[in-house]
């Protein structure tokens, strides 16, 4: 149990602590001599994918942590004893096996940052590309073996399941898979059929009734090459399609149930998408949600990506407890049960909280410029947010306000208008009684006016 939860990880050490290290504690030593990061990492970095066993074990290794925490009592007071040393800085042991799987990423990381600061004459640059180029190797070897081994876990399955040893060649790419209703050629019966679709046939299986081994039987194999699918008409059976190969042709109707199940889904994902938008929102944020737990996905909640232990990691969202991917909660938003600390949300409720925040500034401001500088509303032509600046890479915000007693635009643009804007700036942290009011030229063109 214990190789099978560490795996390789002995050998990354040994690596690490007799020749990396060394290596890159040299570097830091002699670093205002001449900075030589990328030929420290250079000479080592074919050797980082050793770290492809590790991450392809990941997974598997979680989970026998899991398994015998929950089986064994001594197995979780040794883990219990061991997490509470000093070392391990109140982390769990399953924070610090993750650490070698975000470790060839967080390389690549560094050597982008250090070219962006590194002059290209400087002697250290070309080897430092070079290192970067060998590492991304690295990382898109150790995603690849992620991908291969859950493939072949797969493919193993379904072996099991139809005992077609065609299924478990490195080649096969498993796709999907599902129930359907396969409709006879002579009458108009239809059977329940199981399809597994792979990179290059579909095999055709019906279930078989065995409390042990195989499940199914293959009652036919249809290449991928010269396949065609379409749409049938069937006034006896809606949903039908037809898939014909050089070897065989099927005509397939989605079973009802099926159907059923998805519109249901759709229905309900409809639903809580209005009502997401509605009353409820005033609680997002507010008060702490109840997470999912991360075995009960295996995809991601917002993209519908599966997850994976490299380029795929579960994260929670803080607002709604959803499991959401990286790529999706990658922005972070002040949440009040926190204490208005910031905090990572998914996609869906950044854009909700950030909106009402936008809205509740806008009309603050609105609020307050027109009470302030114009007391009567109905002077008031046109207000909202500009930005402004004297760079043309730094911009600032304002909240603008064009009133009645300016004199009206030309229809030609060809000479500048003089306009008064009451503006205030936004997030300044300046009193209601700080605003400013500026004379300003523009030049309007026809085509904007029009706009």
């Amino acid at each position: 149990v214990i190789k099978n939860i560490f795996s390789n990880v002995s050998s990354i050490y040994s690596f690490h602590s007799q020749f990396l290290l060394p290596d890159m504690e040299n570097c830091i030593m002699h670093w205002n001599e001449s900075p030589g990061l990328g030929k420290a990492l250079l000479q080592h970095a074919p050797f980082l994918r050793m770290y492809a066993d590790y991450i392809r074990n990941f997974d598997r290794a979680i989970e026998l942590v899991r398994t015998w925490t929950e089986r064994s009592s001594a197995f979780r007071n040794i883990i219990h004893d061991i997490q509470s040393q000093e070392m391990c800085g109140n982390l769990t042991l399953q924070h610090h096996m993750l650490e070698p799987v975000q470790r060839v990423p967080r390389y690549e990381l560094l050597l982008k940052d250090y070219l962006k600061k590194l002059p290209e004459d400087n002697p250290d640059y070309e080897l430092a590309s070079k290192s970067l180029e060998a590492i991304s190797m690295a990382a898109t070897h150790s995603n690849s073996a992620i991908q291969k081994a859950e493939n072949l876990k797969r493919l193993l399955e379904i072996y099991e399941m139809v005992g077609e040893e065609e299924v478990v060649n490195p080649t096969n790419e498993f796709l999907k898979e599902g129930r359907l209703l396969k409709l006879a050629a002579r009458n108009t019966s239809a059977m329940e059929r199981q399809l597994f679709l792979f990179n290059n046939f579909v095999l055709c299986c019906s279930a078989k009734f065995s409390l042990v081994g195989q499940r199914f039987t293959v009652r036919c194999r249809i290449g991928v090459d010269g396949m065609q699918a379409q749409q049938t008409t069937n006034e006896d059976h809606p949903y039908t399609f037809q898939v014909s190969g050089k070897e065989k042709t099927l005509e397939l109707q989605a079973i009802q149930e099926a159907v059923d199940v998805f519109e249901k889904k759709n229905e309900s994902f409809k639903i809580a998408s209005k009502e997401l938008n509605a009353e409820p929102l005033k609680e997002l944020g507010r008060r702490a949600p109840r997470w999912i737990r991360d075995n009960e996905v295996t995809l991601c909640m917002t993209c519908q990506e599966p997850f994976n232990a490299l380029t795929r990691r579960r994260h929670h969202c803080r607002a709604c407890g959803y499991v959401v991917c990286w790529k999706c909660s990658d922005n972070k938003v002040a949440l009040e049960y926190d204490g208005n600390r910031l905090n990572k949300v998914c996609k869906a409720c950044y854009s909700i909280l950030a909106g009402q925040r936008t809205e509740r500034m806008d009309r603050k401001k609105r609020r307050m410029v027109e009470s302030e500088v114009y007391p009567g509303s109905q002077d008031s032509v046109l207000s909202g947010f500009l930005q402004y600046g004297d760079s043309s890479m730094i911009w600032r915000q304002a909240w603008c306000v064009l009133t009645r007693t300016d004199p009206p635009l030309s229809p030609w643009g060809s000479r500048p208008m003089a306009l008064t804007l009451s503006w205030v700036m936004v997030g300044s942290g300046l009193p209601a009684t700080s605003l400013r009011v500026w004379k300003i030229r523009l030049f309007c063109s026809r085509k904007n006016l029009k706009k």
